[in-house]
C-alpha cells in the first residue's frame, strides 16, 4: 500500500498535538494537514456544543467528511479510519462483522443523527461548509469509495499503538497525566476533547479515566480493583485548566457555558453541590 494521511487540525490545538504531528511526518509519511474554515469550526462547534453537548462536533464532521473530499481529489478509493469507537467503547455493532460502511450510517452513527440540523441552523454558505458537508448525497455503499476502519483488521491496543509510535514516529507523551485520567498519551492533542469528556461522564455516569481503566482490563494489563480505584481518584473531574479557553472561543460567559453543561448532567446520576455537579452513585 502507499498510504496517504490526513489530519484535520483540531479546534484549541495543544502544543504537543502539533510537536506530535511534525514528528509523524518527517518520520516519513506522506500527509496532507486540512485547515476548514474557521469561523465555520468555531460556529458548529458551539452549535454542537449547544444542542447536543458535543463541544467539538464540528471536528467530528469535519475529520469525517474531509478524507472523502481528499480522497475524490486524488483517485483514491479506500479510506481507512482509525478505531471503531462503537465497536471498541460501546455502542452500535453493525459493522462488528462488516466493515465497510456508507455514509448514511455515518451521519446515523457516527455523526449521531445530528448532522442536517446543526448545518441548516448554521446558516453557513457552501464555501465556509466545504469541509463539513458531503461532496454527493448519493454516496452510498459499494460506491466508488470505500469506507471503513483499521480497528476491524488488526486487534486495536491504545498502549501498544502508542509504543509504536513512540518508537518509530517520534511521537511524546505528556508529562503528566492528561485531565481526568490516569494516562499521558492519548487525546492530548487538543483542549476539547476535556470538555468532551466531562460532558460524557454528566450525561452517562462514566467519564474518561473509566474508559481509559475498561481499555486497560480488556487488554489484559489491569484488573478490576486497579481500574475501580484509578477511576474514583480520576474520573469526572471538571476541566478547570481549560475553561478561560473555552469561553474565549465560544464566546460565552461562564454562566451562558454552565447553563449549557446543567441541560446535559443526568439527574438521576447527579446532584448539585457548590456550584458543581457531584455524582449520587459509587463505583463498585
Amino acid at each position: 500500500m502507499n498510504p496517504l494521511c490526513v489530519t484535520i487540525t483540531p479546534p484549541l490545538p495543544l502544543d504537543l498535538g502539533e510537536k506530535n504531528l511534525r514528528a509523524f511526518v518527517e518520520a516519513g509519511f506522506s500527509h496532507i494537514s486540512v485547515n476548514p474554515d474557521y469561523e465555520a469550526m468555531r460556529k458548529i462547534n458551539k452549535l454542537g456544543f449547544i444542542e447536543m453537548g458535543f463541544p467539538y462536533y464540528g471536528w467530528l464532521i469535519s475529520i469525517t467528511i474531509a478524507p472523502i473530499r481528499i480522497a475524490m481529489a486524488h483517485g483514491i478509493d479506500l479510506i481507512f479510519y482509525g478505531e471503531d469507537g462503537e465497536v471498541e467503547y460501546g455502542g452500535s455493532i453493525e459493522t462488528a462483522h462488516d466493515p465497510i460502511y456508507d455514509t448514511t450510517y455515518q451521519k446515523k452513527v457516527y455523526l449521531e443523527g445530528g448532522y442536517e440540523k446543526i448545518l441548516k441552523r448554521s446558516n453557513l454558505s457552501r464555501k465556509e461548509l466545504y469541509f463539513f458537508e458531503y461532496p454527493n448525497e448519493n454516496f452510498k455503499l459499494g460506491g466508488p469509495i470505500k469506507l471503513t476502519h483499521w480497528s476491524y483488521f488488526e486487534s486495536w491496543d491504545p498502549y501498544r499503538n502508542y509504543l509504536i509510535a513512540k518508537e518509530h514516529c517520534g511521537l511524546s507523551e505528556n508529562s503528566m497525566t492528561n485531565s481526568s485520567t490516569f494516562t499521558n498519551f492519548a487525546q492530548n492533542d487538543q483542549a476539547l476533547y476535556a470538555l468532551h469528556a466531562y460532558l460524557m461522564y454528566l450525561k452517562f455516569g462514566f467519564g474518561r479515566a473509566n474508559q481509559d481503566a475498561c481499555i486497560e482490563i480488556r487488554r489484559g494489563a489491569m484488573d478490576r480493583h486497579q481500574a475501580i480505584n484509578l477511576v474514583k481518584l480520576y474520573d469526572g473531574q471538571y476541566p478547570e485548566e481549560f475553561i478561560s479557553d473555552y469561553l474565549e472561543y465560544y464566546r460565552m460567559t461562564l454562566s451562558e457555558f454552565h447553563t449549557v453543561i446543567d441541560k446535559f448532567a443526568h439527574p438521576q446520576l447527579f446532584k448539585k453541590m457548590n456550584g458543581r455537579w457531584s455524582p449520587m452513585f459509587e463505583i463498585r
